[in-house]
Order: C-alpha cells, then sequence, then structure tokens
C-alpha cells in the first residue's frame, strides 16, 4: 500500500487531533529515518499505523490479547498499553504486513523494549518529539534526536518513566527492562 491507503485507513479510526498526532509521527519518523540510515518506507509505514488501535474497544483488545496468546501482563492496562500490541495485529491481519522488525515498532512504540532495533527506536522517539507534542522538556528531545538516536532513546524512556512516576501511575515492566537496557550501554 501506499502512505495516501494506510492514512485513509487510519482517519476514520481516530480523531481529528490523534490524526493530526499521526501525521506529525510521519514526519518526523521519514526525517530519523533519514538521517539514521533506516528505511524511509517502513518507517513512515509503521508511523501511521502506529496508533491504528488507539480508540479501539478495550475488551475487545484483551480479547485479541487472549486469543493471540500475547503478553498476558497487557490485560488491565488499558488503551495506553494495549493499542501497540493490538496495533501490531492489526498491522499483519488487516494489511498484510509480515516484516517482524516493522510489526516490532508499531508493538513496543509506547514502552520500549529490551534490544530494540533502529526503526524501533525512530518510532519511539518519533512518537515522542513530534511537532504537535507540547511538555516540558520536548524541544530538549527533538535536539538529542537530530544529534544521537540512541541518546534520544534513553533521554525519551527517562522522560517517560519520570512523567509515570511524578503522576504517581504503574510503570509497565516491559518499559523498566527497556530503561535497564538503554541504560546499560550509556
Amino acid at each position: 500500500m501506499e502512505r495516501e491507503q494506510y492514512l485513509a485507513a487510519v482517519q476514520p479510526r481516530m480523531p481529528e487531533k490523534r490524526y493530526i498526532h499521526t501525521i506529525g509521527v510521519m514526519e518526523t519518523a521519514i526525517d530519523l529515518a533519514q538521517r539514521y540510515g533506516e528505511d524511509v518506507k517502513k518507517a513512515e509505514t509503521v508511523a501511521i499505523l502506529h496508533d491504528i488501535a488507539k480508540y479501539a474497544d478495550i475488551a475487545w483488545m484483551e480479547q485479541i490479547v487472549r486469543d493471540e496468546e500475547l503478553d498476558a501482563r497487557l490485560i488491565g492496562w488499558g488503551s495506553e498499553l494495549l493499542h501497540g500490541p493490538v496495533g501490531a495485529y492489526i498491522a499483519e491481519s488487516e494489511f498484510g504486513i509480515t516484516d517482524e522488525d516493522m510489526l516490532n515498532a508499531i508493538r513496543f512504540h509506547t514502552t520500549g523494549r529490551v534490544g530494540m532495533s533502529r526503526l524501533e527506536k525512530i518510532l519511539f522517539v518519533a512518537d515522542m518529539i513530534e511537532p504537535n507534542r507540547q511538555f516540558d522538556g520536548v524541544e530538549r528531545l527533538r535536539k538529542k534526536a537530530q544529534k544521537d538516536l540512541d541518546k534520544a532513546v534513553r533521554a525519551c524512556i527517562r522522560h517517560t518513566l519520570a512523567f509515570l512516576i511524578d503522576t504517581k501511575r504503574p510503570i509497565y515492566p516491559v518499559s523498566l527492562e527497556c530503561y535497564n537496557d538503554v541504560m546499560s550501554v550509556e
């Protein structure tokens, strides 16, 4: 499929604000892919599809987790965490994407994971720094992303965990594992 076909497929599944976010993630992922020598078409595609399940019914997503034998720890975490793995399921089942790197990029774009590929890192960072994001520290993250992808990943996972701690939210174990993994190479 081409860009316009993917965009047409995702747009009805999300509010306009999320669609604008998706466009921002796509543009940022393309820029980062060019900068860091990743396949631009793959980066574009995963960026367009990354939030395809964000507004899906939670009970349906939890059923997909059970039916597809995904990580059972996802049950009860809500759409913030469910939409990545279920989005990867949709990318494969509805759009025929079988490239495991692309599926993992979608699957782990919110949590990160141990041993992320370059494509996974690009989507993880692009989702956090796209131009429509406005939060304290986003400009610092954007500058890091322009200089060093690995340092940007470390800064993004640190920012995410600090936000979760500051807002007294639980931290999904895969995010902690990601943090430990990326910090061990610093």
